[in-house]
């Protein structure tokens, strides 16, 4: 393993015994929501994990390298840093070789956990292709490292604000598997149904890990997005998310927000439109999500297990992780 990573040990023994494991992405936490709430929702996601039996793996930059698995003091700091950059592919060898703290989105959390063989991460939701995109090209990097990256990401869809139908369609055409967790349809983030019909659906952990494991030994290169709905209990209503939708994207157009700074700022806006209903809803789903992530590990690794494979020596480490 390159100097750039460093495993804890705490994942790094479950790694090495083929236990489950799920990686995090630290986005949600720095860029996400407001504190003290990203940080407690970072502890919350984390021992969901733990009360479905896997290891929580968050993954950030922190001090020139590439950290799988964090301490609590690294959550506060992540939390409360207001210079915690936004690390995506493009952004990662700058933010490593800087030396910069860096929270990491979607796409740089799939590279992170698969360089640390982690198969499985959960998340709220992936990006995708902005409204507008046919002028803007506004795309997000999540979309092409799900096409390229062996990992599967758990999430709610892409996010609310974005053009799903679009998103869809550029990952079939990327080669994506798009899986119902229990649904028929893509889940809308905030609702639990977008109306765009998928073409699997999987019902339980271990059709999951059947699939990402037929995917991966056949050489077919990529991720897999398990997408399951935002909980019955915990989903808005369709008519007050799309109202405040069409105003934080009138709001972002008149303020003249772009680039990596426009889904930062529509969710913070999307908060204050509902009266704080959407970040409920962000917390609830990224729980569920964990929830899932955590039986689809189990099972992966119980699938692993049977090829009786042995141990992987270069987890095997003397040096500090830190």
């Amino acid at each position: 393993m390159h100097d750039y990573l460093a495993i804890h040990p705490e994942v790094a023994e479950a790694l090495q015994a083929r236990k489950a494991v799920v990686a995090l992405e630290s986005t949600i936490i720095s860029h996400g929501m407001p504190y003290p709430r990203n940080v407690e929702t970072a502890r919350l996601v984390e021992q969901t994990l733990r009360d479905g039996g896997a290891v929580p793996a968050t993954i950030a930059v922190l001090d020139g390298r590439i950290r799988i698995g964090l301490t609590d003091d690294d959550l506060e700091h992540l939390a409360t840093s207001k210079s915690v950059i936004k690390v995506s592919r493009r952004d990662l060898p700058v933010a490593l070789a800087t030396r910069a703290d860096g929270a990491t989105t979607v796409a740089a959390t799939m590279i992170c956990a698969a360089l640390a063989e982690v198969p499985v991460f959960a998340t709220g939701g992936i990006g995708g292709v902005h409204r507008g995109a046919e002028s803007t090209l506004d795309i997000s990097a999540d979309l092409d490292e799900l096409a390229i990256t062996n990992v599967a990401v758990v999430c709610a869809g892409a996010k609310a604000i974005l053009d799903l139908p679009k998103t869809v369609e550029y990952l079939e055409t990327r080669g994506v598997p798009v899986l119902g967790y229990g649904t028929d349809e893509l889940p809308a983030f905030y609702t639990r149904s977008s109306g765009i019909k998928l073409a699997s659906r999987c019902d339980d952990p271990l059709t999951v890990a059947r699939i990402l494991r037929a995917k991966w030994q056949l050489g077919l290169k990529g991720g897999v997005v398990i997408a399951n709905p935002i909980p019955q209990s915990a989903a808005l209503d369709q008519g007050m998310i799309d109202g405040a939708i069409a105003q934080a994207l009138t709001d972002a157009d008149e303020q003249g927000i772009s680039g990596k700074e426009v889904t930062p700022f529509l969710l913070s806006r999307m908060e204050e439109l509902t009266g704080g209903a959407s970040l409920e809803a962000n917390i609830a789903l990224v729980r569920s999500n964990a929830a899932v992530a955590a039986s689809i590990a189990h099972a992966y690794a119980e699938l692993n297990t049977e090829t009786a494979l042995p141990p992987k020596p270069h987890l095997t480490r003397t040096r500090p992780w830190y």
